[in-house]
């Protein structure tokens, strides 16, 4: 594994431009499941458009806070792990432009980074339906937990939804367009933690490559897309990154 991540460090210091693509794999360390993993992932025995659509959450709100009420817990105990800090430190030493992230758990944040393109938005406010006036989650949030019904809109009472992008609603404009212009501009994308299975964020690193930009893949399972990378790290992800930030200070 050493030989690898010289090879990512070197990617990495003979760029201009790095940008990082993230995934549900940086935060499961943090004690935040993903979607797919047997057993354990959030859509193991459901059918996510039954609790995760917009359809099903307009109709069925309750549901939704109900499955949701665990995850919420999760997120708000978990803490930035050392890959979430590694990522923070690059940036900080002008080795990395920008996180494309599409988690919505607000790690990158609370780990120090400071650019984030949060492709499936986020935990930390949601909006009315009917007004769409938009409010701080954090008292909501612990109402759910104590089993309150779903929030209302404090303006106007209608249904509060989270700011997050539920299954058959449009990625947000602003994030997804400027995450593209990062794909396009960026010299090295370094891809953690995701799948590649979700569009449009799987098609980011083509995106980038058709530009001429380097991959580097550090997931612990293999991808449909391994194929097309310059270098791939099939390894924990908290460890490589550890590796990869010790491995970047040494030439700083």
């Amino acid at each position: 594994m050493k030989s690898a991540i010289d090879r990512a460090a070197g990617m990495v210091c003979g760029s201009a431009y790095t940008v990082a693509l993230t995934g549900a794999g940086i935060s499961t360390p943090s004690g935040i499941p993903d979607f797919r993993s047997p057993y354990s992932g959030l859509w193991h025995g459901i059918d996510p458009l039954d609790v995760a659509s917009i359809w099903a959450f307009r109709d069925h709100p309750a549901a939704f806070y109900r499955w949701i009420r665990p995850v919420i817990r999760s997120v708000l105990a978990a803490q930035p792990n050392p890959a979430h800090l590694a990522l923070a430190e690059m940036e900080q030493h002008g080795l990395l432009r920008c996180i494309i992230t599409q988690n919505v758990d607000s790690l990158h944040q609370r780990g120090g980074s400071r650019r984030i393109l949060e492709l499936h938005g986020h935990t930390r406010s949601a909006t009315c339906l009917i007004c769409q006036h938009r409010t701080d989650t954090g008292p909501l949030w612990r109402q759910i937990m104590d089993g309150a019904a779903p929030p209302v809109c404090p303006q106007c009472g209608g249904l509060l939804k989270p700011d997050v992008v539920f299954l058959g609603e449009q990625l947000p404009y602003a994030a997804l367009s400027a995450a593209q212009q990062e794909a396009l501009e960026c010299e090295v994308l370094l891809i953690i933690g995701t799948s590649l299975e979700v569009m449009p964020a799987a098609d980011l690193p083509l995106l980038a490559r058709r530009r001429g930009a380097r991959t580097i893949l550090i997931n612990q399972t293999p991808t449909t897309l391994d194929d097309t990378m310059d270098l791939v790290i099939r390894a924990d992800v908290v460890r490589t990154m550890q590796a990869l930030w010790r491995a970047l200070r040494q030439v700083l």
